[in-house]
């Protein structure tokens, strides 16, 4: 498994951060630009990303106030998960998010560098959305 990990720290509460990431109806804020065609319920969304793949993802865990774990619901291009942590810090919560990716040597080649930018941008797009 290849894994990607971004955190930030942000000046809210755990149980507003938790509140949030636990709907999958909020994660349209987190996505970048090339995302389209996005439905989504409190548990399962479905997008597009441009010229790559559809996507859809449930929340397969949660446990409250400290970890959500997301997975794909239908077939992907490669296996992957999605867990996004929550810890209090001095500041407020510190949200970490680990994509693990199951990638061959080519599809790393290839997806390393857009996997960090998506995981980079979901939690720099998280401090915005509760700022």
């Amino acid at each position: 498994m290849t894994t990607f990990e971004s955190s930030v720290s942000i000046a809210q509460p755990i149980e507003k951060v938790y509140a949030f990431l636990s709907d999958l109806n909020n994660h349209q804020q987190l996505m970048p630009e090339n995302i389209y065609n996005w439905s989504s319920t409190a548990d399962e969304a479905k997008f597009t990303i441009q010229n790559m793949a559809k996507l859809a993802l449930k929340v397969s865990s949660r446990v409250e106030n400290s970890e959500i774990s997301i997975d794909p619901s239908e077939e992907a291009p490669f296996a992957l998960n999605m867990k996004w942590l929550v810890v209090t810090d001095v500041n407020g919560t510190t949200a970490k998010l680990i994509v693990s990716a199951e990638l061959n040597m080519m599809m790393k080649m290839m997806a390393s560098g857009p996997l960090q930018k998506l995981v980079d941008h979901q939690t720099s797009a998280l401090e915005k959305a509760l700022a």
